[in-house]
């Protein structure tokens, strides 16, 4: 693995990473002071040089943020989430406070309305990870703590398929991008599963290797069969489900939980995460600089 650039941002603690899908480099991270348990969270919007990593931008606010996503119709803004249950819209160029926050707790919403578009509900206890499909428009998948896996359709209003997935907490989910109906999910029994949404009474493939729950999965862009995930036991971990040894390479570069994750959309190879060790890391793993494009 190429060396990593590293920042080090003394009393916050990491909880999720996204590269910009506009600016090469660019990465947000949400963050929390005390381990979210307490205290201020911080969005922090990095750029890379030759060094390392550099601050662009600086933006606290008074509770844990823990998620953070770009817009994709505006380079410059971001959306992050936080404890009190709020969202917030920050635009990325001035050195300013939220462009809106919303404080109506929904699934979905439309900054221009100001108010959630539709309430979805089903689930029977925490909701910890959404996805919108790539692929089917006004779908999306929700992994929650009531061990399921559920996709929903913004037409229908509701859901569309419930997945027991896991006899555990389910804490992440991604979709594939290569595949409409393939969807991966991470819980606390340290497993990773893949479901084929023509046939869910099976996971297609399972992923063991962690120690810990898993925190975090998401699907390459640019490798079919290539995902990523990272765990409470400190680790990222680069897996092919294709192939009869599925674990490519195990990255051990953080010493505490490891809680944020993503994929460069513009280079093949580049990862970024973010641990409570208040690091935060952009690498090439060797996994994937090896595997054509």
């Amino acid at each position: 693995m190429s060396a990593a650039r590293t920042l080090r941002v003394p009393g916050r603690h990491g909880y999720a990473a996204e590269f910009s899908p506009y600016l090469p480099g660019r990465l947000a991270c949400a963050a929390a002071q005390h381990y979210g348990i307490a205290g201020c969270g911080t969005l922090l919007i990095l750029d890379q040089s030759e060094t390392g990593l550099t601050v662009f931008r600086s933006f606290d606010w008074n509770d844990g943020l823990f998620d953070v996503t770009w817009s994709e119709n505006n380079e410059h803004v971001v959306v992050t989430c936080s404890g009190d249950g709020s969202l917030q819209l920050w635009d990325t160029a001035k050195a300013a406070g939220p462009l809106q926050v919303y404080k109506e707790h929904a699934q979905e919403w439309d900054p221009a309305v100001g108010k959630s578009l539709c309430t979805f509900s089903g689930h029977e206890s925490v909701i910890y990870s959404t996805i919108w499909s790539p692929h089917i428009p006004g779908c999306f998948a929700s992994a929650s703590g009531d061990q399921t896996l559920r996709i929903w359709d913004m037409k229908a209003a509701g859901v569309r398929i419930v997945i027991p997935a896991h006899q555990a907490e389910i804490l992440s989910c991604d979709w594939c991008k290569y595949n409409e109906n393939l969807l991966v999910t991470g819980a606390v029994d340290c497993s990773l599963r893949g479901w084929d949404l023509r046939n869910v009474r099976q996971p297609v493939f399972e992923l063991l290797g962690h120690s810990y729950a898993i925190r975090r999965v998401k699907f390459s862009p640019f490798h079919a069969s290539v995902l990523a995930s990272c765990s409470y036991d400190f680790t990222v971990r680069f897996w092919n489900f294709s192939k009869p040894d599925p674990l490519l390479e195990t990255v051990e570069h953080h010493t505490e939980f490891t809680c944020g994750l993503d994929f460069s959309l513009q280079s093949p190879s580049q990862v970024a995460d973010c641990s409570w060790d208040e690091t935060i890391k952009i690498y090439d793993p060797a996994c994937l600089t090896v595997i054509p494009a």
